[in-house]
């Protein structure tokens, strides 16, 4: 009986300058709501007494979008920010389970750049990737192929503190179990 998993690829990619450029900005705009949205939590919770909720703090990014001080958060692709607001309500989640601290903000120096594009900020067609707001394909090195006819459903793009360029691409893949052995070991 075949299970259906989700499995991460990470690949290297060399961005050309305007690629690498767009994905800087879009990383400083990642951090910049994260940790925006997480302090208007922080003072609500500690001022007023209420939680805020998900939709609240999305609600809160369009306002932001809208004011002249944060207007430059419309030149890039709102799906990660929304994801960055999602990874804040799961970090608060974790954190009222009892799983985890309560969640940090985001330092530029010391957080990992990145960035996660769900399905529909991004285009696959004949393995090459074309992010939001981005004219040309990533130039990725596949150093392994994906599973045949895979299609990735999130996309993550990452940079580390050496300058390098990553790429994770999250698919669904069918995994069959092993053959049953007679004898015993």
């Amino acid at each position: 009986m075949a299970q259906i998993v989700k499995r991460a690829y990470k690949y290297r990619f060399y961005p050309t300058p305007g690629q690498a450029q767009e994905l800087a900005r879009t990383f400083g705009c990642v951090r910049l709501v994260y940790n925006k949205a997480l302090e208007e939590r922080t003072r609500a919770y500690t001022l007023e007494g209420h939680r805020v909720s998900y939709a609240q703090t999305s609600a809160r990014l369009t306002e932001w979008k809208r004011t002249a001080d944060l207007a430059f958060l419309n030149e890039v692709s709102s799906v990660p920010l929304q994801q960055a607001l999602r990874h804040l309500q799961a970090a608060f989640a974790n954190f009222f389970a009892k799983r985890a601290k309560y969640p940090a903000f985001k330092s530029r120096k010391k957080a990992r750049a990145s960035a996660e594009y769900t399905r529909s900020a991004f285009r696959w067609r004949d393995g090459a990737l074309t992010l939001a707001k981005m004219d040309a394909p990533l130039n990725i090195v596949w150093s392994r192929l994906l599973p045949e006819g895979a299609e990735p459903s999130t996309v993550t793009v990452s940079r580390d503190a050496a300058g390098r360029w990553f790429v994770s691409l999250l698919v669904e893949e069918k995994i069959a179990p092993f053959a049953p052995v007679g004898p015993a070991v």
